[in-house]
């Protein structure tokens, strides 16, 4: 295959990757945009493989169809539950394969012809220098998001005193080692880069903690699309260097979006600069305080079928429970009874970006009746009944009251305005952000404990009786 022809089927693939980015923007077009984004894939793999001086095809062709099978039997077997922490683990893999790949340039620089006289060229040092920095940033920081979202951390900001003058001096000895391997050509040098670039990555995601967790997410997505452009530039490969422009871009955009939507600072987030709240003494005071109302699903099934109107405000906890199904089908149930049904869904519910957007599409709800926080918010106030299914800090008031807190400032949906509140939770425990939800104690807040899928069920069996 001529160079001419490779290039102009890797546009091919770019231009598929474009169009499949702009698909997963609605729910009505996420399917055919997964579609043209794996044909893209399928076509870049297919031509890679006719390069000149291709070598080791064989084995090369062996290990992609390994990690495709591996690959297909994690997404048969992942739970929707786990996609965050998946999600991260793959970001993860980017960062180590754009590690790996500056090592394979530097220590055979013949095979990606970046070799001059006077040595490797100075614009591949910077190149994989740059993806191998921010490679290992992105593997080491992914995987300490993955270890937070899987429970193997506490999800709580993790800091020590004056961690963020260490990062700063961390950084500017990272830039001065870059600087020195790029004159020197040393291999040690190198393995300092990586190795200062690893910890760095930890020390940037330790102290972020979960009510951000969603943002950092996004952001790390970024940095793996940044570490494999740079790897783009030092092999010469076009596609890579677009595909890593496009991931990277978006995510950055994406990480922007929801800060704002968050009312909070990029920067601060990116490098966890968010006081520890001490929430045992809030807790303690609530707990001693206040008593929260609990109600039944026969009762809960009563009031919404006296109801005009009710919004669904869905969470985490409707994941874990994978309950997205039975609330189909009791809304199902109540619009047949002309209820007015919306959902409100806030920008960062669950644990990535969209997470409950996914669930509600795989059940099939309808997509005009699923809002975002900005355009049902004023809508609580005129609502019957506000029904939040394991959803907590998204919801919580201190995020308006308490400037102590570390959500203070994020928007939330209003739910208190309802006229009544219906709470599923399986306890009274405290949201991923590690604080307790003031809203559980209102006089309008009834909570109904459970397994959400279990609670829906039951209500769905009371409405069927009535």
């Amino acid at each position: 295959m001529s160079l001419d022809l490779i290039q102009l089927s890797y546009l091919v693939s770019a231009i598929c990757f474009i169009f499949a980015l702009k698909g997963l923007s609605s729910p009505k077009e996420a399917r055919i945009g997964n579609f043209i984004g794996i044909f893209g894939m399928i076509v870049a793999l297919a031509v890679t493989m006719q390069l000149p001086n291709f070598a080791h095809k064989t084995s090369i062709l062996i290990t992609a169809i390994g990690g495709g099978i591996i690959g297909i039997f994690i997404a048969r077997k992942i739970a929707m539950t786990a996609m965050p922490q998946l999600v991260a683990g793959f970001h993860s893999f980017v960062g180590l394969a754009a590690v790996l790949a500056s090592y394979s340039a530097l220590i055979a620089p013949e095979n990606f012809g970046i070799v001059t006289d006077e040595g490797l060229k100075f614009s591949a040092l910077i190149e994989m220098s740059l993806g191998a920095a921010i490679g290992g940033i992105t593997f080491s920081g992914s995987s300490i998001a993955w270890a937070k979202l899987q429970g193997v951390m506490k999800s709580n900001s993790l800091k020590f005193a004056g961690q963020h003058y260490f990062c700063l001096v961390l950084g500017i000895v990272l830039v001065t080692l870059t600087i020195f391997f790029v004159r020197e050509q040393s291999f040690l040098l190198f393995n300092l880069v990586v190795i200062l670039s690893l910890l760095l990555g930890v020390l940037l995601i330790m102290p972020i903690g979960g009510a951000d967790m969603p943002v950092i997410v996004s952001m790390l997505n970024s940095y793996s699309g940044w570490a494999a452009a740079g790897i783009g530039f030092t092999i010469h490969n076009n596609l890579l260097i677009i595909t890593g422009a496009l991931v990277g871009s978006s995510g950055a955009i994406l990480s922007y979006v929801m800060c704002k939507a968050m009312h909070r600072s990029l920067f601060n987030v990116i490098f966890g600069a968010f006081a520890a709240v001490n929430s045992d003494i809030n807790n303690s005071i609530s707990k001693t305080e206040k008593i929260a109302k609990i109600s039944s699903p026969e009762d809960a099934a009563h009031m919404l079928k006296n109801s005009s109107s009710v919004i669904l405000v869905p969470g985490y906890g409707m994941a874990v429970a994978q309950s997205q199904h039975a609330i189909r089908e009791m809304t199902s149930i109540l619009e047949a009874e002309g209820i007015n049904v919306r959902f409100a869904i806030h920008p960062v519910a669950g644990r990535m970006p969209g997470h409950m957007n996914v669930l509600l599409a795989e059940s099939n709800i309808d997509y005009d009746k699923v809002l975002e926080l900005e355009e049902i918010n004023h809508d609580f106030a005129k609502t019957d009944i506000a029904l939040v299914i394991g959803a907590n800090d998204v919801t919580n008031p201190a995020a308006k009251n308490d400037p102590h807190s570390p959500i203070y400032g994020m928007p939330i949906l209003d739910v208190e305005h309802a006229r009544h509140v219906l709470f599923i939770k399986r306890s009274m425990a405290a949201g991923y952000a590690g604080i307790e939800n003031e809203l559980f104690y209102r006089d309008n807040t009834l909570m109904l404990f459970g397994d959400a899928k279990k609670v829906i069920e039951e209500i769905i069996k009371f409405l069927n009786e009535n």
